[in-house]
């Protein structure tokens, strides 16, 4: 199914895409996707190892996007800025979630899926297609035959790209900190931006592919209007499956009889920061 979505997204993404030869750019970048996952999985299966997964998958988006620049023929303001966006976003994330893997020494999700050879390979098959339908918006950017002024549109979304990517690194540095804090030892995280929503990091990951969505708007045409599915795609799977539900079962496990754990679920929004439901501020 998943190699299925891709080849969709990869037909739809080509029309009114550049072309390398014959090949639509837009199609090449998405092939790519899923093969330098197929290839990092060979070691990792081989060794057992989930150690390199999230790293692959920030390298994806660096050398799709690279790819895309590259094989196109006119690259204009806004597939600059779309490109630079996805390279400084995925080079953050990555070396964020390859510095955790490498402090906790492993993920609990690959306990006895990497044991698996087609469960495994599966996994990292999925993350070929959430590459290709999360980036499918700054991929169609950079893609595009059609060349618009970067104009207000894109200002604006610029402005809610950087404004989601903002919340997401102050929640992350904000959760690491308190993480290294020996004194926060079996404790849960409730301030700051946590004070506010309990996944924030989150948040920001939605408003910022929301941002690059608006920044591909002048140039969306035909079938590449699938292209609004990325923040929804992004929106389903942290709320619906690999994000909240998973951290909301390992929290409730830990501390679900913790009176305080019980007052923070009721006070806080699960997503959207609301300050004024919270009771401690940041």
């Amino acid at each position: 199914m998943s190699i299925l979505l891709g080849a969709l997204i990869a037909w739809l993404g080509s029309f009114g895409s550049d072309k390398w030869g014959q090949i639509p750019v837009f199609a090449l970048i998405i092939g790519w996707a899923y093969f330098i996952n197929w290839i990092a999985f060979i070691p990792s299966f081989a060794f057992h190892t989930e150690k390199y997964f999230d790293l692959t998958g920030a390298i994806t988006y660096i050398t799709a996007t690279l790819a895309a620049v590259v094989f196109s023929e006119e690259v204009d303001l806004r597939a600059w800025i779309a490109a630079g966006l996805v390279i400084v976003w995925a080079g953050r994330l990555g070396t964020f979630l390859y510095r955790r893997i490498q402090r906790d020494g492993h993920d609990v999700r690959f306990n006895q899926m990497k044991y698996d050879f087609w469960q495994f390979l599966m996994t990292w098959t999925i993350q070929g297609l959430w590459v290709s339908l999360t980036a499918s918006t700054a991929f169609v950017i950079i893609t595009s035959a059609e060349n618009v002024n970067f104009g207000w549109i894109g200002v604006l979304g610029l402005f809610v790209w950087l404004t989601g990517f903002s919340i997401e690194v102050v929640a992350d540095y904000q959760k690491s900190s308190f993480k290294n804090d020996p004194a926060n030892k079996d404790r849960f995280i409730n301030t700051g931006l946590w004070a506010w929503s309990r996944h924030p990091n989150y948040f920001g990951e939605i408003v910022l592919w929301t941002g690059m969505l608006i920044m591909a708007l002048p140039v969306l045409s035909g079938y590449r209007w699938f292209t609004v599915v990325s923040p929804v795609f992004v929106y389903f799977l942290l709320t619906r499956i690999s994000g909240i539900p998973m951290l909301q079962k390992r929290a409730n496990d830990r501390w679900g009889n913790d009176l305080e754990y019980q007052d923070y679920l009721r006070n806080t929004p699960r997503l959207i920061p609301w300050p004024s439901l919270a009771k401690k501020s940041v």
